[in-house]
């Protein structure tokens, strides 16, 4: 089986849409994807990612999709009433349009990262953890996908996979790049902080992981490309900085 993770074009926040480069994003998406066999289409119920998946289709000919409302943005919001979180989350995120957005819990400072956070299993217990709704909301998207996956003959059994029905199909997934590493942190067994902290899914950037049945009946999942960028290089279009920080802080860009 093989999943493709697909994060939306570059995004109109505001309206929910594409920019007008998301758009281009999205058909260069479109053309890369157009010869790939792609069985069963999955998409977030907001609008910049079924705009984007819409491109996909549309170069294949195809119509047929299904929304999941559980894969929209992975947009949990922390509760600073406490002396660490003020400080892991001292300032709110400015970008070059001027306006202030509220962090959601996830998104924190690197510095306030400990090792805890990184761990696959003490994540539970940090201080984001407890003042936020984040793990209820973790374990929710995580408990609909092993259905979509046990619906395609692949059952959770621990930290594994029960193969009931081996197969070679293809499911495509547009989402967002807060949710896509949950699905990655689930799939590879590892916190979601070491995706959301260390990794970058830019947008229109295809993700893919396929299963390995190395013991007959029992399947993992290994990922063979993360965050793959190659239709914009092949229509020499730029990536989108959406979804980055600065690069250095007196840069004009998202801190």
């Amino acid at each position: 089986m093989r999943i493709l993770l697909i994060r939306h074009a570059e995004p109109a926040y505001e309206n929910d849409s594409l920019t007008e480069k998301g758009r281009r994003e999205a058909q260069l998406l479109g053309e890369y994807l157009k010869n790939t066999e792609i069985d069963h289409f999955y998409t977030s119920p907001m609008g910049r990612a079924r705009e984007t998946m819409e491109y996909v289709l549309r170069a294949k000919g195809l119509s047929e999709y299904k929304v999941l409302d559980w894969v929209h943005e992975f947009e949990n919001v922390v509760n600073k009433d406490n002396d660490e979180l003020i400080h892991a989350y001292a300032e709110v995120n400015m970008g070059d349009d001027g306006k202030i957005y509220p962090r959601v819990a996830w998104d924190m400072y690197p510095a306030a990262v400990t090792s805890e956070y990184l761990d696959a299993a003490l994540w539970r217990n940090t201080a984001v953890a407890r003042h936020s709704e984040i793990v209820p909301q973790y374990d929710y998207v995580t408990e609909q996908f092993d259905k979509v996956l046990a619906e395609h003959g692949y059952v959770r059994n621990g930290m594994v996979y029960n193969c009931e029905q081996g197969n070679h199909e293809t499911i495509a997934i547009f989402c967002h790049f807060g949710v896509e590493s949950v699905l990655l942190s689930h799939l590879l067994n590892v916190s979601p902080f070491t995706l959301w902290q260390g990794t970058c899914a830019l947008p229109s950037s295809l993700t893919e992981l396929v299963t390995e049945e190395r013991q007959k009946g029992i399947a993992s999942f290994r990922c063979l490309r993360l965050g793959s960028l190659a239709h914009l290089d092949m229509g020499n279009e730029k990536p989108s900085f959406s979804a980055r920080f600065c690069e250095v802080f007196e840069d004009k860009v998202r801190h």
